[in-house]
């Protein structure tokens, strides 16, 4: 499978498993949401903001290269990010509204995204203040990563809330895999 066609099948995965969890989590007191949660962050409020935080950062540096048709001015209604601890909402609605919006974003990038986009490298300056150069495809593949680490741990705080998130298989929520087309149902 190439490169191009799993990001898009993750981009895919990435935008239903943000879905399917919001629904759970907007189902939540909003006591609950910003109960300590005494794990990496205090709240799944935080967790939320901090998953945006990380699409935004990755996503504006692919846009300052306009990698895959993407450029800043896709980016100019949503917030800009400073610290991974930054709040950009702490009304759920308003995440969820935000969240989707990016996922839309997020998904066109992909379907966008070429193969020699992939072999290109970028040079950004990161949180810390570092200047490195990386290969798109690692940017990319860094994005879904990050999300799939902090889901994880998002999932773990749900459980323990006595939530029932659903199954999260990649072959389950994305059952058309890596294909352009759905299969024909027989």
């Amino acid at each position: 499978m190439s490169l191009v066609k799993n990001f898009s099948m993750m981009s895919l995965y990435n935008q239903r498993m943000n879905i399917q969890l919001m629904v759970h989590c907007q189902r939540l007191s909003a006591d609950v949401l910003v109960k300590e949660t005494h794990s990496f962050f205090p709240n799944i409020i935080s967790y939320w903001n901090h998953i945006l935080f990380g699409d935004l950062i990755l996503i504006g540096r692919l846009a300052a290269n306009k990698i895959a048709e993407l450029s800043l001015q896709d980016l100019s209604a949503f917030p800009s990010p400073k610290s991974p601890y930054d709040i950009y909402q702490n009304n759920l609605a308003d995440i969820a509204l935000l969240r989707a919006r990016l996922d839309e974003l997020i998904v066109r990038y992909c379907q966008n995204l070429t193969d020699d986009d992939c072999d290109k490298y970028i040079t950004y300056t990161t949180t810390e203040g570092d200047s490195i150069s990386k290969a798109v495809a690692d940017v990319t593949q860094h994005l879904f990563n990050h999300q799939a680490h902090h889901r994880g741990q998002l999932t773990c705080v749900l459980s323990q809330f006595g939530i029932d998130y659903g199954c999260m298989d990649l072959p389950v929520i994305v059952f058309e895999g890596s294909r352009t087309k759905k299969p024909a149902l027989t």
